[in-house]
């Protein structure tokens, strides 16, 4: 990741990926990633969808700073504000089950340094908000699996990033919950308007939530199609009624049924 000054303004890149491939050993080489450009405007939410091996996740680390393209480069822009760049919330919630609650969400604010007092108004805001008041002292393994990835989303917007990346956080819940999530995400989004780009194997999960979404190809994962989500904002449960919901919904499936066939002829798991 190369982060870059950038000033604040409505409509600039965010992030912006140009020309990333990103390979694996030397000799039979594994190519997950391969001509990949895509930008992401500031206060976007942009989902992305893709069969699984297709690199989805590579990217997103790649933003995040935790991989290095084998080609090309991932820039990520400064909103002026002084924030941190980037915050990731993982699938596996990545919380320290030897720290309760309240210190899981301060975590990122002690490594910042940011002093005492602030951190801890800032921790009990965010648990307020994602109703993790009551929970402040617990350990994780006493938490269900909806409250320790609520810890984690709190733990990733403490920090206050300027852009939050999310790799398919309610993968691993139940449809009920998801939904719940889904719902609380969107909230918080439509609060504030971060910068977020979300990776979901769930396309009805990425029209509901995204303003656009990008399609990847089976591996190596290139762009397929970047399609915008016509459906006005606030969104909730019920939008998934909506005629467009359902259109575009097959859209992206006829976009993904041979990328997913392709899968099963030689693919692997991202």
């Amino acid at each position: 990741m190369s982060p870059t000054t950038d000033p604040a303004a409505t409509g600039a890149a965010a992030i912006e990926v140009r020309g990333v491939a990103k390979r694996y050993g030397t000799r039979d080489a594994v190519i997950a990633l391969d001509g990949v450009d895509l930008t992401v405007r500031q206060g976007e939410f942009v989902c992305l969808v893709g069969p699984s091996g297709c690199g989805k996740s590579t990217l997103l680390r790649m933003m995040a700073g935790l991989h290095r393209p084998s080609e090309g480069e991932v820039l990520v822009h400064h909103d002026g504000t002084g924030r941190t760049p980037t915050a990731m919330v993982f699938q596996d919630y990545g919380i320290f089950p030897w720290k309760s609650v309240r210190a899981n969400v301060r975590f990122g604010l002690d490594v910042a340094g940011v002093p005492r007092a602030e951190a801890t108004r800032t921790v009990d805001s965010w648990l307020t908000r994602l109703g993790l008041a009551d929970f402040a002292d617990a350990y994780p393994a006493t938490l269900s699996g909806g409250m320790r990835q609520r810890v984690s989303i709190a733990r990733a917007l403490a920090v206050e990033p300027e852009v939050l990346l999310l790799d398919e956080p309610f993968a691993a819940l139940d449809a009920q919950l998801r939904t719940v999530l889904q719902e609380e995400l969107l909230a918080l989004w439509q609060a504030d308007r971060r910068t977020v780009v979300f990776v979901t194997h769930s396309l009805e999960e990425a029209i509901l939530l995204g303003d656009r979404v990008v399609v990847m190809s089976a591996r190596p994962g290139r762009i397929l199609a970047d399609l915008p989500v016509p459906l006005p904002r606030p969104r909730s449960a019920e939008t998934r009624g909506e005629p467009a919901f359902a259109a575009l919904e097959q859209q992206l499936w006829s976009l993904l049924r041979d990328e997913v066939s392709r899968t099963f002829d030689g693919g692997s798991p991202a």
